[in-house]
């Protein structure tokens, strides 16, 4: 079962790896040690799969990757978010573009993404090879020979194409396999941190509002008074903190430590005059009301309930009675509610991993190591992730796309 090719992992940047080598001609084996291709795609935007984000400027995209943005010109270059789309109608698979150019299949359905992606592997005659694990990557020298299967097998091979991922939902077979094998030929690898991920809160009182979610909120972390990340977006509470949209992004940029402090502006369309125009109007109309009764006008029940606290005040105190001091109080915290965040939540809950293969060691002209020849690195091994929003599937797609191109063009395949 010896091929000129061999693609370890058959998720996202495996998948596409395949295809585009066998495509290009070359032999092709693809080692999946699930019962199924793409395991991760399935989970992906709630089942529905946010295939790629219809950016038609590569520089809009890069501007959403914090880390090694520079290292994808070439894989975007050769394989865009418009490409990806033409790829799935290509094979059957319809897709809609919807708020944030957000991509789906037009079933919504994450699996019909998969059923094409298979039956583009089995007509470019790629061998699908399930229920097989990898127990390392062989090499002689500074060169790649095959791989050892963990059933003792070996499969001979001067090109591999390491497509595992990263550490993130180990359920799906994820689970840092490529970054044991890389170490042990010689690369560096950034320690693997979760990112696109939930944050622990030092406050409490998040978890007395927990399942509520913000909409057109501000959130900004801070590091030393520098802005790490500012957005306009939703934001959910949780029993451990906050997540949602805007705190996953802030995830990706937390520093080394997982630590930040950050503020909330829960009324960001209004300035500070505005507001306490509308407060003071607000207060005065309410007269004998409760405190927290009259802020239901500007938060959700809820939150009006436990506000005041937030603040020093008591939520019972008649409107007519609060004061210009506590009235500043209050203003104060709706447009920069404090949050100390003391950590991420562990990354097996992460949607993607932050760190892996240090990309100076890899060619971005086409994904093969700068140590060992013949090996390619492709997905969530590199040390390249995104915010949300289909950015990191379509760096899985792009980069898998060049290593299998640009493996089967150093086979001596076909060059399209």
């Amino acid at each position: 079962m010896d091929s000129s090719i061999i693609v370890i992992g058959g998720g996202a940047a495996g998948m596409l790896a395949a295809l585009f080598a066998a495509r290009n001609g070359a032999q092709v084996t693809l080692l999946e040690k699930n019962e199924k291709l793409g395991k991760k795609v399935y989970i992906t935007g709630k089942g529905r799969c946010n295939v790629t984000n219809a950016c038609e400027d590569m520089q809009d995209f890069l501007r959403e990757v914090p880390r090694n943005p520079r290292f994808l010109y070439s894989a975007l270059g050769l394989f865009g978010p418009f490409d990806m789309l033409s790829l799935l109608s290509e094979l059957g698979c319809e897709t809609k573009i919807e708020r944030g150019r957000r991509a789906f299949p037009v079933s919504d359905h994450a699996s019909d993404v998969n059923k094409a992606l298979e039956k583009g592997l089995r007509q470019a005659g790629v061998r699908i090879a399930f229920h097989t694990e990898v127990k390392r990557v062989l090499t002689e020298g500074n060169r790649v020979s095959g791989v050892l299967l963990s059933d003792g097998r070996t499969l001979l091979s001067d090109k591999v194409i390491v497509c595992t991922g990263g550490v993130s939902y180990p359920s799906t077979g994820s689970t840092g396999d490529g970054l044991r094998w890389a170490e042990g030929m010689g690369h560096k690898v950034i320690a693997p941190k979760p990112s696109l991920v939930g944050l622990r809160t030092k406050e409490t009182w998040p978890s007395a509002l927990q399942g509520l979610t913000l909409k057109n909120v501000c959130l900004t972390g801070y590091s030393c008074d520098k802005i790490l990340y500012s957005e306009l977006g939703e934001m959910l509470f949780t029993h451990f903190g906050i997540s949602g949209p805007l705190a996953l992004t802030l995830s990706s940029h937390l520093p080394e430590d997982g630590t930040c402090r950050a503020a909330l502006n829960l009324k960001p369309g209004l300035t500070r005059e505005q507001l306490e125009q509308r407060l003071t109007r607000e207060l005065s109309a309410a007269g004998k009301k409760q405190l927290s009764t009259v802020l239901q006008t500007l938060l959700p029940m809820r939150f009006a309930a436990l506000f005041p606290s937030l603040c020093g005040l008591d939520g019972k105190t008649p409107c007519n009675q609060v004061t210009a001091k506590a009235r500043s109080a209050l203003a104060d915290a709706l447009q920069a509610l404090p949050l100390t965040i003391v950590g991420a939540r562990p990354i097996e809950e992460a949607i993607v991993t932050r760190g892996g293969v240090d990309v100076k060691e890899i060619s971005p002209r086409t994904m093969e190591s700068k140590r060992v020849s013949g090996l390619y690195f492709a997905g969530e091994t590199l040390d390249v992730d995104a915010h949300t929003g289909g950015y990191n599937l379509q760096i899985a797609w792009a980069t898998g796309a060049l290593a299998g191109k640009s493996a089967a063009e150093a086979e001596g395949g076909v060059k399209t």
